[in-house]
């Protein structure tokens, strides 16, 4: 299989602190973005999942290493060596550079808060030692300085006469690597160096940044922090000398991106010429066929909305929506207005990243809102104070829903051709006989989300006001989510939507909800194959549980590599399951990922590219029509030869590691509750006579190894 390696992972598990981890994602994808989807990972899935083949770089952030030990001692660390030996890259940042060393000496005088052991990853095979810099107190900014370093350009290829030998880096309770300088038989380069005088002995070289070729792999850690960007840090009025640390920061600042950008290609990473602003969160239209169905689904939601300062919100469990007519902006003049009447209620908001500190209660808890008004009003505040070049806590941020009642919004309003999708929507739907004709019937689009399955799935209390049918689409994700938690990036060019379904808790032993992701990997393989005629070459496959696959063209042994995925998110309330069924598929995205636009032009004859109003309208239209057989008649024998003729698992033999690591042959999937069938092989791979089902739930396919592992 020819992949690409383009994800950065960031541990985000214990021992890491959520500023570190943040301030990791804001920078690197800044960084690295579109090029690299930069994603949180806990330790469970550096332990358990199969991340290795398409990780490019493993981060590991600031906080107390200890924590690391205690996660990923054993298992997890024999892998991360095992990744970086065979070409992979590590990066760590104060703790994570600690992690990262043969022995970590860390304020070994102070009975309280000495840490000092034997570390089992040893990249660098010596000591880092710290505090290099006295006074730092864990959850606290006391300690915090801004820290001299020097640049070792030697040590960078593309270090040129324009980039300066110095910069400022904010530092708070990282270490020195001892003698580094004398260990350059070993492998090892100083990066960059601490100018000033050190609280611990660190030899001649003030080692502040190091880096060592591990087997195939690289490895980078830092003592400092040049990962966090001024712009986060907010001043506190108790701590004055905190604010000249921030200028001092300021000032450099130019030198720390270059900086990080060059630590980034000395790990084999492509780096953005200009850092990647992450785009601001757009509007959300909503439309239907008729613009009567519009007015008659606001309506509905009258018991869910919250009036403040006279504009109708919905305040979700996790997200507040704003409900905004056509044509009225919300400016930042209306935000003025909107919490100047509560302006003495609440506390002003001094900055993004300072609020949650001015929110706490003697007792240290966070202070919540007594009522949906106050809830209300500070996500106003919040959005009013927010800025784009800083860290945002998007659940935050107000989503502005614009419903057009007079009609639909035109191309000069949006990358989305409204027209187009409901043209084809009918066309689909009435070629497919489909009755009731409900999926896609209301679109919301917005041209930058949060998420469109978390935006739907989070909110319950507007996700039971909305339809069956009702689709969230967008052309960009920034907190797109995966199986198992994880958050990942959406590329640009990818087709991404959610469609809300409530099923009877009535049909749940003839139509178990267990199968509406089969029932949606289906329809993505019919919506390709039905899009017009000759697209039925299309070669696409589908991978257990939830995985769509394409055959790459032209290339020897047939290889597949994934072009898709879905994720079924299901709770319930009154009589019914309410799921949210999120698919996400490379449509145009540009090489070298595989796109299914690029799988059209290796027709022969070409075919024309795929639009995503079209391709999303033939998938809704064959979603439904299948799952309207689906609550008649269940899971049918067609359905289940259809998927079977478009699976990648015919008769392929697997290890299966819930089973104690044991032989199988995978056969299907039963059709009374949708779980994956094996029979188990012993001796010259002959059946044992023993069947095995797994659930799709616990269990995840690496369908490249031929393992079957449990899920995280």
């Amino acid at each position: 299989m020819a992949t690409k390696k383009m994800n950065v992972l960031v541990y985000s598990g214990p021992g890491s602190t959520t500023e570190s981890v943040r301030h990791c994602l804001y920078t690197l994808r800044r960084l690295l973005s579109p090029t690299y989807a930069v994603i949180p990972v806990t330790g469970d899935i550096i332990i358990k999942e199969p991340w290795f083949s398409t990780c490019a770089l493993l981060v590991f952030p600031g906080g107390a290493d200890l924590g690391y030990c205690r996660t990923l001692n054993g298992e997890g660390n024999r892998r991360i060596s095992r990744f970086v030996n065979n070409g992979g890259s590590y990066l760590g940042f104060c703790a994570g550079g600690y992690y990262g060393c043969s022995k970590c000496e860390f304020e070994v005088d102070d009975p309280k808060m000495g840490v000092v052991g034997e570390r089992e990853l040893g990249f660098f095979p010596g000591t880092c030692r710290g505090l290099a810099f006295a006074g730092f107190q864990y959850a606290s900014e006391a300690g915090a300085r801004a820290a001299a370093i020097k640049i070792n350009k030697k040590a960078f290829a593309n270090a040129d006469d324009t980039v300066a030998d110095h910069f400022t880096s904010y530092y708070n309770g990282g270490g020195v690597f001892v003698d580094a300088d004398k260990l350059e038989s070993r492998g090892v380069e100083i990066l960059a160096s601490y100018t000033e005088d050190l609280h611990v002995k660190s030899g001649d070289a003030k080692a502040a940044v190091v880096y060592r070729k591990v087997g195939g792999g690289h490895v980078v850690l830092t003592g400092p922090h040049p990962e966090f960007a001024p712009q986060n840090l907010a001043k506190i009025p108790s701590l004055p000398s905190y604010a000249s640390v921030i200028d001092s920061i300021h000032a450099t600042d130019q030198t720390r991106k270059v900086f990080l950008g060059l630590l980034l290609q000395k790990l084999g990473l492509q780096v953005n010429e200009e850092e990647q602003v992450v785009p601001s969160l757009s509007r959300l239209h909503l439309t239907s066929h008729t613009p009567a169905a519009v007015a008659d689904l606001v309506a509905n939601w009258a018991e869910v909305l919250t009036i403040v300062d006279g504009d109708d919100y919905i305040k979700g469990e996790n997200d507040v929506f704003r409900i905004q007519m056509p044509g009225n902006a919300w400016s930042v003049k209306e935000l003025k207005r909107a919490v100047s009447a509560v302006s003495e209620k609440l506390p002003t908001i001094a900055s993004v990243t300072g609020a949650a500190a001015d929110n706490k209660t003697q007792n240290g808890s966070t202070k919540q809102p007594k009522t949906k008004e106050e809830a209300i009003e500070e996500c106003i505040k919040y959005t009013l104070a927010s800025a784009s070049d800083q860290i945002l806590d998007y659940d935050k941020i107000v989503k502005v829903i614009v419903p057009h009642d007079q009609g639909l919004p035109t191309t000069r309003e949006m990358p989305f051709h409204h027209e187009a999708f409901y043209a084809n929507l009918n066309y689909y739907h009435s070629k497919l006989q489909n009755p009731s004709a409900s999926f896609g019937r209301h679109l919301m689009f917005g041209e930058v989300i949060t998420s469109t399955n978390s935006l739907l799935e989070k909110n319950p209390a507007l996700l039971r006001n909305l339809p069956s049918g009702f689709t969230l689409t967008a052309a960009t994700q920034i907190a797109g989510r995966g199986r198992g938690g994880n958050v990942w990036i959406a590329p640009p060019g990818a087709l991404m939507f959610s469609t809300v379904m409530h099923h009877s808790f009535a049909m749940s032993q003839s139509a178990p909800v267990v199968f509406v992701q089969y029932l949606a990997a289906l329809a993505i393989v019919q919506g390709i194959k039905g899009y017009a005629p000759g697209y039925d070459k299309i070669p696409v496959k589908l991978k257990w549980p939830n995985d769509i696959y394409a055959q790459l063209p032209g290339s020897a042994n047939n290889p597949v590599v994934k072009i898709g995925g879905i994720l079924v998110n299901s709770s319930y309330s009154g009589s019914s399951y309410d799921l949210v069924c999120g698919i996400g598929l490379n449509l145009s995205n540009a090489l070298p990922t595989t796109s299914l636009n690029l799988l059209a032009s290796t027709q022969s004859p070409p075919l024309k590219a795929f639009t995503p109003e079209k391709l999303l309208a033939s998938i809704l239209a064959h979603f439904e029509s299948l799952y309207s057989t689906f609550c008649q008649a269940g899971f049918t024998r067609d359905m289940e030869g259809d998927y079977y003729d478009n699976w990648l698992h015919t008769n392929q033999i697997v290890t299966l590691e819930t089973e104690g690591g044991v032989k199988a042959r995978i056969k299907g999937i039963t059709r009374d509750w949708g779980l994956l069938l094996a029979e188990e092989l012993g001796w010259e791979d002959r059946p044992t006579g023993k069947v095995i089902t797994l659930q799709s739930d616990s269990n995840s396919f690496d369908f490249f190894r031929g393992l079957v592992r449990r899920k995280v």
